[in-house]
């Protein structure tokens, strides 16, 4: 479980100290990025990623995240860090699965099925429309090429050694 999740969790059974957020409180990004272990501009281009991350921004483009944003961080951090997933993947999953789905994950309370495989995913993509048509043909075309360079390879592991 994420640094910040344990920590949260710790602050609901006490009050907090002083000097200490509630566990309800705004973090700062710099906050949030020590909590989950990751640098501030990884959290910054998740925002550019995955649109479902929207701290409150004040004056000066300060980040404040709310508590639910730091559950869906921590989802998403999960799913790329630990997961394995693209963030194509963890994109489909949020649209799949929803935003509480991967902030339970990121609580500890889900857990997200294995990635695809990439040539799995590469297809689940061509089927979302996110191609034409020209460029799907194409990209068909270019992945018939390599599985046959593939299975030429895988052949010629497998063929014996000829003496000669």
């Amino acid at each position: 479980m994420p640094p910040a999740l344990r920590a949260a969790e710790q602050a609901d059974e006490q009050s907090p100290g002083p000097g200490e957020k509630s566990p309800h409180a705004f973090r700062t990004i710099s906050e949030v990025a020590e909590e989950l272990d990751v640098p501030q501009h990884v959290l910054r281009f998740w925002e550019t990623r995955f649109g479902q991350i929207r701290p409150v921004k004040r004056a000066g483009g300060r980040r404040y995240y709310r508590p639910q944003d730091v559950e869906l961080v921590a989802g998403i951090r999960h799913l790329l860090h630990v997961r394995r997933y693209t963030i194509a993947g963890a994109q489909r999953v949020l649209k799949e699965n929803g935003v509480r789905f991967v902030q339970s994950v990121g609580r500890g309370e889900a857990v997200a099925a294995e990635p695809l495989s990439p040539e799995v995913e590469a297809e689940a993509g061509a089927r979302s429309g996110a191609l034409g048509g020209p460029d799907r043909a194409a990209l068909a075309e270019a992945l018939e090429e390599l599985q046959a360079c593939r299975a030429l390879i895988d052949g010629l592991h497998r063929a014996p050694a000829k003496d000669i």
